[in-house]
């Protein structure tokens, strides 16, 4: 039936991207293996907080990420993953990090999925820089930060975008996507900026699913609760691959 082939094609589409990532995936693992090589431990602060570590860990994360960064994609990448975010942390929150670690002007697009269950972040947000250049500087200071505003451990770990590379491709996938949703609170969406100005996200181009919406009991949420679905599958495969 017609119903039957359409969901064969999504299905085929969802099973491309996440192939896709999950090569991307192992190109960054093993970045990371290299870079977790070349990076001694951090000392605690007693409370299980890292301390120092813009000292000790960054001049060699850098280098190791500026490395990662040529093999890892072509001089058009803008667009980069940054993992390992607090949970606890916001959209806005990431945006006054990016401005008070000097990249305000410097991205164009900026996306903190949540979990709409608990509404909470999923710990990895996608940054489209204005170009390579800076995307290859927001990389090596992000990849091994760990200077928080919140009590956190994490440290974080920096990939390419794949398979979304550029501020078209970052509007164009989530313009109608039910995370645009009227009910979904403003701060949990993503943003566009120029200049460093705040810009409307693009309209969109059809009708917006509500992203709750459950057609049976049994049937899993669709629209962005199923994409939330799909990354927390990849994150999970992601951390199978490091382990």
């Amino acid at each position: 039936s017609q119903v039957a082939y359409q969901a064969a094609q999504r299905f085929e589409s969802t099973a491309a991207r996440l192939r896709a990532a999950a090569d991307e995936a192992r190109a960054c693992a093993e970045s990371l293996r290299r870079v977790a090589a070349a990076t001694p431990a951090m000392p605690s602060d007693g409370n299980g907080f890292r301390q120092e570590c813009t000292t000790q860990v960054r001049p060699q994360a850098t280098a190791q990420a500026k490395r990662a960064v040529g093999r890892g994609g072509t001089s058009g990448n803008t667009t980069i993953m940054l993992r390992n975010l607090p949970n606890n942390y916001s959209r806005d929150m990431l945006l006054q990090l990016l401005d008070r670690e000097g990249f305000r002007g410097s991205y164009d697009f900026v996306y903190y999925p949540v979990d709409f269950k608990r509404w909470a972040g999923l710990g990895y947000a996608f940054v489209n820089l204005i170009n390579h250049g800076e995307a290859s500087r927001v990389w090596g200071h992000f990849d091994g930060f760990c200077k928080w505003d919140l009590p956190s451990n994490k440290v974080v770990e920096v990939c390419w975008g794949t398979p979304l590379q550029g501020l078209a491709d970052c509007t164009e996938r989530y313009r109608n996507s039910p995370v645009m949703h009227d009910s979904i609170p403003e701060h949990f969406k993503p943003v566009v900026f120029k200049n460093g100005i705040r810009f409307p996200f693009p309209e969109p181009t059809k009708k917006i699913r509500n992203p709750r919406f459950q057609r049976k009991r049994s049937a899993p949420l669709v629209g962005a609760a199923s994409e939330i679905g799909r990354e927390a599958k990849a994150e999970r495969a992601l951390r199978h691959i490091r382990a």
